[in-house]
């Protein structure tokens, strides 16, 4: 069965939002959101999953329309099978809803059949071409077969919720996650833990390295893009592995967060906007028509601009690039310490946010460099 065209669905009315938290910084970074069924439409007799699957995703992209954050979308494992079609519909839904691929992080959801392994791969392969983010969901369960981190080289993978809940209370099941952890971390793939209900719970996983999370214990049911969360640990220490040097063996992948990005013609106005209702955005990144940086917005500064004297009647109207700098670039296959030392060079920016980049030049993230100085600090 084809995918019918979900460019044109109606715009929905309500949606689950649930924010995606760095323990490092207590800010959010991305948000899942989830339709209501009432935003969602009436009940469907003998509805394709797939199908379902895509319009929902849509849907989602839509509900988020009033934020920047970057988006995360769970996609079940026979959508990303199903065929290039499906998913070149999936990409115009997503792009006619206001989002471009660098600002979406896909999940994978469910089995993972050998049969079709190859052909998931492929599509993953092609979704990160275009842009995406990718990841899976499950980490921990038979849903989400540990080669695939080898195979598939995702951004990031979410643990398993009952595994990450568990851990706490169950010395076998944190033994897991910590093992799960440290393999994640040396491929370069963040590690998410969802569902975390109790403080218990969060400090467990915060001490087994852990540094992103979801779950009640940090947002009412009832939260939104713009509202504060609760953050009830102190940022980690960063510590090196066990036999490397602080900083030798780390990739700036290993650090690297989603950005928030805008097209390189918006305006001042625009993203006076996005840093108002993101308190925890400290830049954001202007990209082309390809998602190649070609400014930044440090908050800061950009606030100062439009605060001063006539400000915002100078500048709102106008792009926002006059009042953005270059971007300080680095690939994502960068050892982190040399990142550190090319954001040093700039004496006037070194703390600027550093936007890291893919094969093609590409925004992959940012990098804040607070980040990279705590982990490489003895």
């Amino acid at each position: 069965m084809s995918v019918p065209n979900v460019l044109n669905l109606p715009l929905p009315a309500g949606a689950v939002f649930q924010p995606i938290i760095d323990l490092d910084t207590g800010t959010v970074i991305a948000v899942e959101t989830h339709p209501t069924p009432s935003a969602a439409g009436p009940a469907r007799v003998r509805t394709d999953p797939v199908e379902e699957d895509v319009r929902r995703a849509v849907l989602a992209a839509r509900l988020t329309s009033g934020t920047r954050l970057p988006l995360q979308i769970v996609l079940r494992t026979e959508t990303v099978a199903r065929d290039r079609e499906t998913l070149l519909r999936l990409h115009e839904g997503l792009l006619d809803a206001g989002r471009r691929p660098n600002e979406i992080l896909l999940c994978v959801s469910g089995g993972f059949v050998p049969a079709e392994r190859t052909v998931v791969s492929a599509a993953l392969r092609d979704l990160r071409k275009t842009g995406y983010l990718v990841g899976f969901t499950g980490l921990g369960s038979s849903h989400a077969p540990l080669d695939l981190l080898v195979d598939d080289a995702p951004y990031l993978v979410k643990l398993d919720p009952d595994l990450a809940r568990r851990a706490a209370s169950e010395d076998r099941r944190s033994a897991l996650t910590e093992a799960l952890v440290g393999l994640a971390r040396r491929m370069g793939t963040h590690v998410l833990a969802p569902g975390l209900a109790t403080e218990e719970q969060l400090v467990h996983l915060r001490g087994l390295g852990v540094r992103l999370v979801q779950g009640p214990l940090l947002a009412p049911w009832d939260w939104h893009p713009g509202m504060a969360v609760t953050v009830p640990v102190l940022p980690r220490e960063s510590a090196p592995e066990p036999g490397k040097e602080a900083g030798l063996g780390a990739r700036v992948s290993e650090f690297t967060l989603p950005a928030v990005t805008m097209a390189d013609t918006a305006t001042a106005d625009e993203i006076l906007t996005i840093l108002n209702a993101e308190r925890g955005t400290t830049s954001v990144v202007l990209v082309d028509t390809h998602q190649r940086p070609k400014y930044t917005v440090d908050r800061t500064r950009f606030l100062l601009g439009v605060s001063g004297p006539y400000g915002h009647a100078l500048h709102a109207h106008k792009p926002a690039a006059r009042l953005a700098d270059p971007p300080r670039l680095v690939p994502h296959t960068v050892p982190a310490i040399a990142a550190l030392r090319a954001a040093g060079k700039d004496e006037e920016r070194v703390y600027d946010d550093l936007v890291v980049t893919d094969e093609v030049g590409r925004c992959l993230g940012i990098v804040r460099v607070g980040d990279l100085i705590r982990s490489l600090s003895p």
